[in-house]
């Protein structure tokens, strides 16, 4: 049910992107047609993303309302998939929050500063609250636009917004730079537990409050990305992590606009996933989707295409998207997507024909 808490011109408050293919299925309604969109859909595999990019670094991209507008819609006309995914990265809101972060090229999130004690937590910036005019707030204003401005291209095509759960964000943050296993963060939830808690308490409210601006601008539909709770035992997800993301999914709940949690390598998490209040998860590549539904029987699943199959035989990537498709048909719902991010060496041809197949036989 649409919130009275969307501002009045909001897509889904006008019904514009109400019954769209991507809302209904996760809203476990029937859609029109089987929705497919894709993680990272808007990246280096489009040859026009890369032309765009040619002059900007990422970042200076996310905080042009413009080119960022220009980045979400690209994947949108070229293939004609059911969902614009929000041309952002995990790390903006960092940046927008006065965090000294960059992303290196070839490397990825880079921190001037590791966050290993409660003096460095009581140390990060001040958030402020939603509306108040504060640094954090005033950041997130060329988000706002570019939203905007994104939403008005779309038309019926919802737009998703998105964040990197809190303990992804607060891993990055405790390592100061990527890291295979986390064992960082892991550390310090047991070393100093009161300083990890206020870190994902700190996480929890950036993403909230980054997800928030995204859906009062016009997202339809929200997706927390937790890359890598996968690492985590079940025990320490729920006791140290899910709370987080449980606030940071909770920062839209009253807004009504359907949320979507996914996390790589989770098979082993996905009822913890669902329980931080989501109303759709989001399974990787590893776990069959009809296996998820009897896990999860009350909730929409997205995903799970192998994007390793984009480069098999046109026979043997059909057979598999069908796969897919027959297994996720038992869900409570279901969108067709990657089982991860879109590769950067993908054949735009060949993702154009699994949009074609989907939307035929899904």
């Amino acid at each position: 049910m649409t919130s009275t808490l969307l501002p009045p011109l909001h897509p889904l408050a006008t019904g514009l992107t109400a019954d769209s293919p991507l809302i209904a299925a996760l809203e476990g309604r029937e859609p029109a047609h089987r929705p497919i969109w894709f993680m990272r859909q808007a990246g280096r595999s489009l040859p026009e993303y890369r032309a765009a990019r040619v002059d900007s670094t990422m970042l200076d991209a996310c905080f042009t309302p413009e080119l960022a507008a220009e980045i979400t819609l690209q994947p949108v006309r070229r293939y004609g998939v059911d969902a614009g995914i929000f041309y952002s990265d995990i790390v903006v809101p960092l940046r927008a929050a006065g965090v000294d972060v960059d992303i290196a090229p070839g490397i990825g999130p880079v921190f001037g500063k590791a966050v290993t004690s409660l003096a460095d937590v009581e140390q990060l910036p001040d958030l402020g609250e939603e509306g108040d005019g504060g640094a954090y707030d005033s950041a997130l204003e060329p988000i706002r636009r570019a939203v905007g401005l994104t939403v008005a291209e779309l038309g019926g095509t919802p737009l998703i917004g998105f964040a990197g759960a809190p303990f992804t964000l607060a891993a990055y943050m405790v390592e100061g730079k990527p890291s295979r296993d986390h064992l960082a963060a892991r550390e310090l939830m047991y070393k100093d537990p009161d300083a990890w808690e206020a870190l994902v308490d700190w996480t929890a409210a950036l993403a909230g409050r980054f997800m928030r601006a995204q859906v009062l601008a016009g997202a339809s539909a929200v997706q927390l990305f937790d890359s890598w709770a996968g690492a985590l035992s079940e025990r320490d997800y729920q006791e140290h992590c899910a709370g987080g993301s449980a606030r940071a999914l909770g920062a839209v709940a009253d807004l009504g606009v359907p949320r979507i949690h996914f996390a790589t390598s989770a098979g082993h998490l996905l009822p913890a996933l669902a329980q931080a209040g989501a109303t759709a998860v989001g399974i990787d590549y590893r776990t069959p989707l009809d296996q998820a539904a009897g896990i999860l029987p009350d909730v929409a699943l997205q995903g799970n295409i192998n994007p390793a199959l984009l480069a098999a035989p046109a026979d043997v990537l059909e057979a598999h998207v069908q796969d897919v498709l027959t297994r996720g048909a038992v869900a409570h719902g279901h969108v067709a997507n990657l089982g991860h991010g879109m590769p950067p060496h993908a054949d735009p041809e060949v993702v154009t024909r699994v949009v074609e197949y989907v939307h035929e036989h899904g």
